[in-house]
């Protein structure tokens, strides 16, 4: 009887001082919902898909990534990037939509970009 008397007690206390150590721990944060745990998954999806389109941004040829990043990045149109880059506008084009094939496509340079039997005698 003594025996259970003495444990039953310290058992309590225990507990108790369990149970406040895990309220300290979790005093001053909130604990996260379904909605907060799906905004995290979108935005680890969002950067991986970022990082991938940066990976395949860096691979294009020089040419398409100048058109690209004149008219995505800097927001130029398609005439202004090809007076800055001193190309025509039909170039301008061509290898903006080249590029934005290419990175849709996920590789680096389209089918038959600068691999004419011309741009190899030029290189």
């Amino acid at each position: 009887m003594y025996g259970i008397a003495r444990n039953t007690p310290a058992s309590y206390a225990r507990h108790t001082a369990r149970e406040r150590e895990a309220v300290a721990a979790l005093s001053g944060r909130r604990l996260l919902d379904e909605q907060d745990m799906l905004r995290f998954e979108e935005r680890i999806d969002a950067e991986r898909e970022a990082r991938e389109l940066l990976a395949r941004h860096a691979v294009l040829s020089a040419p398409l990534r100048a058109v690209l990043d004149l008219v995505a990045v800097d927001g130029l149109t398609t005439k202004e990037a090809a007076k800055v880059l001193r190309i025509s506008q039909p170039t301008a084009r061509v290898r903006l939509h080249r590029a934005r094939a290419a990175l849709r496509a996920g590789h680096a340079t389209p089918p038959d970009t600068f691999s004419t039997p011309l741009a190899e005698a030029t290189r």
